[in-house]
Order: structure tokens, then C-alpha cells, then sequence
């Protein structure tokens, strides 16, 4: 093959998994679309540049508008999240845990958080970040059936432990942390609280959920991609008195660059959410509590049914009898549904290629415009494919539901705007 083929080879390839998403009902809990506006200008010649530094204090020239739009970007996220700080320059959501643990912690020191079949992030575990940091981790005490935090026990293992950080917010997080609640427990170990919000931002954002730095966290870090439907990279939010430290850990320390046309696409996804955002979670979280009341009715074991299932975009369903999350994310998505296959808290984690549960999320479906109805009909989508075994059928009916549901909204675009997936 000539190296033009193998350029086009990857071009076709794009264009391919673009029909193929078109086709699709996209429900990982950690993906979003952004609009028609923060796809062209994460698109523009913003890519091609550097702007190490600082809004007027760069080590490059030719930065004016860059520094414009970064200004713009830091000025909306105070706005949109009531935030004394802001850094727009870590370039994932691991990142930005990262400077938060540079800018709290030493080697050495410990932090608690979720273990990972309990939610927590991977790099919230000594194996990813935590570990890079040089962090002990303690895990809380968590209660599987309230699928949250147990506070009583946790205050007892605050005192016991005494970490130099609690870090809060997960990957499989169904209803709000107990910050408010442990705040004073913190206080007395003299631990500082870190508030990941990467899956729940869009829904802070929105009003819709609990916000964490009136709460009493002290940094909140996050993605800019999932409920808040941005382009990749991360954000950290923070009261001013961290600032300084946060700005040092971020760079010269993390980040060099700061992935420029990315940072374009943030600042264009903030004003759309501070129009939208409101209305955008309202549904997302409607949709969510939708889908899981028609899954458990379809025969489903959906988890926390006493709690009313869920309180954000996601719904997490125990399929141990249907097989194991694996194969049911395999079946699923030979019907054109994709979702992920997930641990919950009593899976041994060494298994985690055949856990018992699958993770949903609604904020895709909700921005190309799905609402309660919809969501009744893909549960029993679900139960035609995972337990009739009417792949075949199901994916043909997919298909032709999506065909209705093209266009991103809950933004600025034109109604004449090109379609979702239309770029080639």
C-alpha cells in the first residue's frame, strides 16, 4: 500500500465510523457531541500554534487573538460555575487531577477516594495519577445499596487516617457526594477537598445537580467533554486562595501547550451552556430517571429502584443473570446500541473484563434532541435484543429511529446548520 492509500485508508475509515455513529444510539456515559460552532472553530488554525504562558506574558509571538479567546474562556466558567478561579490549561481530566494532588500534596501523603468498583475514577487509584503523585490512597467506606459514600463510617476513617486530601466524584455516579456532610470531618484532619466533576459538570452547569464549591470543596477538576459537551481537555475550578498554587502545578509543571483550538471549542460549549444549559440538564436528567423506570419495568434489575434509580445522566443496570456486562455490551452493539460494560461494588476487580453491570448515559441522546418517549422505547429495544435475542430486528429499528435525530441541540447553531456527522 502507498503511503497516499494508507492516508486515504484513514480518511475512509473516519467517514465510515461517522455513518456508523449516525446509525447508532450512542449511550457511553463518558461521550458527547458538540455543536455545529465549537466543531468549526475547534477545527480552525487555532491547532497549528503555541501560546506557553499567560494571556500577555506568552514565550511566543502572534498569541493576540489566542489570548483574546482565552480570556473569553476563563471569564464564562466564572460566570457559569460562580468560580474565584479558573485554569483552562490542562489538557484531560487527568491532568487536572494531577495539578490538584501537585498542588495539595506531598509523596507520601494520603488521599481518600472511591475505590474503582465503587466508581471512583482510575486516576483517582495509587496505579494512575494518585500513584504518579507518590499519594497513599484510602478508600472510603462506601454503601453499595444507597450506591454512595457512607458518611458514619467515613468520619471514623477520616480521623483514622488524617488524609491531605478528600477527593470526591466518581464514573459511575448516580446521586450527589457527601460534601457538605464531611466538610467538617475535613477540617478537623486539616484535609483539603478535591470535587471531580468530569461526569457531572454539564449538570452543575445546568443547576440540576449539587454544587460542589458552595459545599465546601476546595478544587473542583474536571473534563469538558461529557455532560458538558465541549471538545477534550480539562478544567479546574477553585477558590482564589489556591489559584497561585494550581496555576504553578498546571504550568510550568503538566502543560506545555494547551491544545489552543481545543480551548476555542471550550470557550464556544461555556456560552452555549450559560444560554442552554438549564434546559439541557432538566432533560438529561428526566430522560435518565425515564429510561431506568422502563428498563426495571422490562424486567431489568436496575440499581437503587428504592431511590428512584438516579439523580444524573447515568443508569447502571446488574445484568449478572443476562449474561455479564460483557456480553451484553457485545450484543448491544451489534443492534447498533452502544454502552459500556462496568464494575459494580461487589465484583472482584480482577474480573473487570466480565463485571456484572453495564453503565448508561442519557447526555448524548438528550443533545440530539431524545426525550422521555424516546427512552421508553429504547428500553424496550433493550429487552428485545438482550433478552428476545431479536438482534438483527433491533438494529434495523434503531436505525430508522435515528433518522429522526440528526441535529445537535441545546446551542447556537442555525436551524440550517449541517448535520451531526456531516463533514465529508
Amino acid at each position: 500500500m502507498s503511503f497516499k492509500k494508507s492516508a486515504m485508508k484513514v480518511r475512509e475509515a473516519v467517514k465510515k465510523h461517522h455513518k456508523w455513529m449516525e446509525e447508532c444510539l450512542t449511550m457511553i456515559a463518558s461521550e458527547n457531541v458538540s455543536s455545529a460552532l465549537v466543531r468549526e472553530v475547534t477545527a480552525s488554525d487555532f491547532g497549528h500554534r503555541y501560546a506557553e504562558g499567560s494571556p500577555g506574558e506568552r514565550l511566543y509571538q502572534g498569541c493576540k487573538y489566542i489570548d483574546e479567546v482565552e480570556i473569553i474562556a476563563v471569564e464564562l466558567a466564572k460566570k457559569l460555575f460562580r468560580a474565584e478561579y479558573v485554569n483552562v490549561l490542562p489538557t484531560s481530566g487527568t491532568v487536572a487531577n494531577l495539578a490538584a494532588y501537585s498542588a495539595l500534596a506531598q509523596p507520601g501523603d494520603v488521599m481518600m477516594a472511591l475505590a474503582v468498583p465503587h466508581g471512583g475514577h482510575i486516576s483517582h487509584a495509587e496505579l494512575s495519577a494518585a500513584g504518579v503523585r507518590g499519594l497513599k490512597v484510602k478508600s472510603f467506606p462506601f454503601d453499595s445499596e444507597a450506591m454512595n459514600i457512607d458518611v458514619e463510617k467515613s468520619v471514623e476513617k477520616i480521623r483514622e487516617v488524617k488524609p491531605k486530601i478528600m477527593l470526591f466524584g466518581a464514573s459511575v455516579f448516580l446521586f450527589p457526594h457527601p460534601v457538605r456532610e464531611l466538610r467538617e470531618a475535613a477540617n478537623e484532619a486539616g484535609a483539603a477537598i478535591v470535587y471531580d466533576a468530569a461526569h457531572v459538570l454539564g449538570l452543575i452547569a445546568g443547576k440540576q445537580f449539587q454544587d460542589p464549591l458552595r459545599e465546601g470543596a476546595d478544587i473542583v477538576t474536571s473534563s469538558r467533554h461529557k455532560t458538558l459537551p465541549g471538545p477534550q481537555g480539562g478544567l479546574i475550578l477553585s477558590k482564589e486562595e489556591y489559584g497561585k498554587k494550581i496555576g504553578r502545578a498546571v504550568f510550568p509543571g503538566l502543560v506545555s501547550n494547551h491544545h489552543l483550538h481545543h480551548l476555542a471549542g471550550l470557550a464556544v460549549a461555556l456560552a452555549e451552556m450559560l444560554e442552554f444549559g438549564e434546559a439541557y440538564a432538566r432533560q438529561m436528567i428526566k430522560n435518565s430517571k425515564a429510561l431506568a423506570q422502563s428498563l426495571h419495568e422490562c424486567g431489568f434489575n436496575v440499581l437503587c429502584e428504592k431511590k428512584g434509580f438516579t439523580q444524573s445522566h447515568h443508569v447502571v443496570v446488574d445484568v449478572s443473570k443476562n449474561g455479564g456486562g460483557s456480553k451484553v455490551a457485545e450484543a448491544l452493539e451489534k443492534a447498533n446500541i452502544l454502552i459500556n460494560k462496568n464494575l459494580l461494588p461487589w465484583d472482584d476487580i480482577t474480573n473487570a473484563k466480565n463485571p456484572s453491570g453495564i453503565r448508561l448515559g442519557t447526555q448524548e441522546l438528550t443533545r440530539v434532541g431524545m426525550k422521555e418517549k424516546e427512552m421508553k422505547e429504547i428500553a424496550r429495544l433493550f429487552k428485545r435484543a438482550i433478552i428476545d435475542k431479536e438482534i438483527a430486528n433491533v438494529r434495523r429499528d434503531v436505525i430508522e429511529m435515528k433518522k429522526s435525530f440528526k441535529k445537535v441541540k441545546f446551542c447556537f447553531d442555525r436551524e440550517e446548520a449541517y448535520k451531526y456527522y456531516e463533514f465529508f
